[in-house]
């Protein structure tokens, strides 16, 4: 067999490429497996416990994911300087993959072995990126790498209490993975909304406020922060709303009324509006008015999953020479992935007699909105530009 052929494949062309492809896959197989495993039918040897392994995967899995293909392409453009393609490309994918499957060989394989190869993952990015920002003394992009480092603390403090150095360390791992997540997602929106906005929408033009993105930045570190020291009620209350009018003015700012008649703008500003319902619920549940797990999955299910299915719509066109419309069918999978949202966070707030069958609707509302993703995306993501440049 030729694998120079095989890595010279499309797939391997760019870092979007095969990792949407993996994110998409993992999308799809991680709650199916997540779902048998919850209702009892499943039962198989994990280096996690179930609960843990659940959040680690989405988390560290799939989010990580499309946060490693956007960053692999997007720190191309940002310092025209290559990042990885090819067979290290490849390698970096495997590492990522072995990670998802090494903990369902606990007891035939070393747990310490398992804790390192995942662990591997964030640090062998980091590393990766870090070379053409380097190289174009990009200075500004640096913080990126430091994000990915803290989310390496994160999953360490996961490892430790598996491997029982520590005693409850995987929930403050967890806490800071998401809460990294979500600072991302909100330095990145800074970057892209508007330049998205302006491209989608001719004639527009988004006046940027630095002075705002400070605020809703250092507003959303100051309740993650406040989570992670333990403290609630008044004081993360405060800080929570703090953040919800801070981000909300910055999103209305950047708003145009015209957007809803852009799939690919909306399901952006939508995503960004499950974060700030995020910041709404945890003011709530610091007064114990709602469950604290329903502010995580506005975070998770809600802000991360839907910004990142419009995030991988939108980058594999533009870097596939396509043009900026999706079909139909994605059309539809933007709003499953909003149904799933909605039945996941705020219909079991509603109608709290239904929470489990607002479960099986988000799990099914969820793996159909992906299974659209894969059947549009994967010939996109595994075929040649359509303007025979590379990439």
């Amino acid at each position: 067999m030729n694998t120079q052929k095989i890595f010279d494949s499309p797939l391997f062309g760019l870092g979007f490429r095969i990792f949407f492809a993996l994110a998409g896959l993992s999308a799809l197989v991680l709650i199916v497996l997540w779902n048998a495993i919850f209702k009892g039918t499943l039962s198989v040897e994990n280096y996690f416990a179930n609960t843990i392994w659940h959040a680690h995967e989405m988390l560290l899995g799939y989010a990580v994911a499309v946060i490693a293909g956007f960053l692999l392409t997007a720190v191309k453009n940002w310092t025209n300087k290559p990042t990885v393609t090819g067979d290290k490309l490849a390698g970096l994918a495997l590492l990522w993959l072995y990670g998802r499957i090494l903990p369902f060989y606990a007891g035939l394989l070393p747990d310490v072995l398992i804790a390192l190869v995942d662990f591997a993952f964030l640090p062998a990015l980091a590393y990766q990126l870090s070379k053409p920002i380097l190289q174009a003394k990009h200075y500004e992009s640096l913080g990126f790498i430091g994000l990915l480092l803290l989310m390496t603390l994160g999953n360490g403090l996961i490892h430790a209490e598996v491997l029982g150095a520590y005693e409850n360390s995987a929930a403050t791992g967890l806490q800071l993975i998401i809460a990294v997540i979500i600072l991302l997602i909100l330095v990145l929106a800074g970057r892209v909304f508007p330049f998205f906005t302006e491209r989608g929408l001719p004639g527009t033009l988004i006046i940027k406020k630095p002075l705002l993105d400070v605020l809703s930045i250092g507003a959303a570190v100051a309740v993650f922060g406040l989570q992670l020291a333990g403290v609630s009620g008044t004081l993360l209350a405060i800080a929570a709303v703090f953040a919800v009018l801070a981000n909300g003015a910055r999103l209305s700012g950047w708003y145009v009324q015209r957007i809803w008649y852009v799939p690919l703008l909306w399901i952006l500003y939508v995503g960004y509006g499950w974060v700030i319902l995020g910041f709404i619920l945890t003011a709530l549940s610091a007064f114990h008015l709602v469950v604290p797990a329903l502010a995580l999955h506005a975070f998770t299910m809600g802000g991360i999953g839907v910004l990142t299915l419009g995030m991988m719509a939108r980058v594999a066109l533009g870097h596939t020479g396509r043009a900026l419309k999706i079909s139909n069918a994605l059309a539809i999978a933007f709003v499953l992935i909003n149904l799933a949202a909605l039945f996941r966070v705020l219909l079991p707030i509603a109608l709290p007699n239904g929470y489990n069958f607002f479960i099986y609707a988000a799990t099914l509302s969820w793996l159909a909105a992906f299974a659209l993703f894969m059947y549009v995306y994967a010939p996109i993501l595994t075929g040649p530009r359509i303007d025979g440049q590379e990439g």
